[in-house]
């Protein structure tokens, strides 16, 4: 005898178990789904405006990054070029001008020079430069040339006569003349005198004893 078919499930009635959690887990697996791509499609949108804002958003340039300035170079700071040429001197023993007591002088010095041409060309004039430079050193006394602005009056006139050896033409600075403070005192223009071409830049000493 056969069994009996199973009864359908009354209306209104509970689904069996098995059944219900098969329910549960299909529902958790479409949230999921639905939260992912909701994650996913903010990401992308977040990734295409980024690539949009780098682009510019355009072709007319309106939102895009400002170009870097191009480096323009300063002429102060690129006159160095080429290194400096120096001209070296032997060194000078020289009996100062002092009268009350015997005083000499040993200096050693180096001509700093436009370019090495003229260091070339100055070497052809030595004889003439030391004796410049002897006659310099043998009108001075010890009390002017232990002070540095003794000194620096030395490098400049080393510097001229140096160069009035070889062959320049230097004109002497101008020197203030004391004015009278009774004389009347009267407005005049200074003409702004313009410097002969020296090719010696600047006399540097290697040495320096007063003794």
């Amino acid at each position: 005898m056969s069994a009996a078919p199973a009864a359908a499930p009354a209306e209104g009635e509970a689904p069996p178990k098995g059944k219900k959690k098969l329910i549960i887990i299909i529902a958790a697996v479409a949230v999921l789904l639905a939260g992912g791509g909701g994650a996913f499609f903010m990401m992308k949108s977040k990734a295409a405006a980024e690539a949009a804002a780098a682009e510019g958003e355009g072709d007319d340039g309106e939102h895009a990054a400002p170009a870097k300035k191009a480096h323009k170079p300063d002429p102060k700071k690129d006159d160095h070029k080429t290194p400096p040429v120096f001209v070296p001197l032997e060194p000078f023993i020289v009996n100062l001008a002092d009268k009350d007591v015997e005083r000499f002088a040993q200096v050693g010095i180096n001509l700093q020079v436009d370019d090495a041409k003229i260091g070339e060309e100055m070497k052809a004039y030595m004889p003439a430069i030391r004796n410049s430079v002897l006659l310099i050193l043998s009108h001075k006394t010890a009390e002017e040339l232990l002070t540095p602005e003794g000194k620096t009056k030395l490098a400049e006139e080393i510097r001229r006569d140096a160069a009035r050896a070889m062959g320049y033409e230097i004109e002497d600075p101008e020197e203030d003349v004391p004015e009278d403070e009774d004389a009347p005192k009267k407005k005049k223009k200074k003409k702004k005198k313009v410097e002969s071409y020296n090719p010696i830049n600047q006399v540097h000493y290697a040495n320096f004893i007063i003794q």
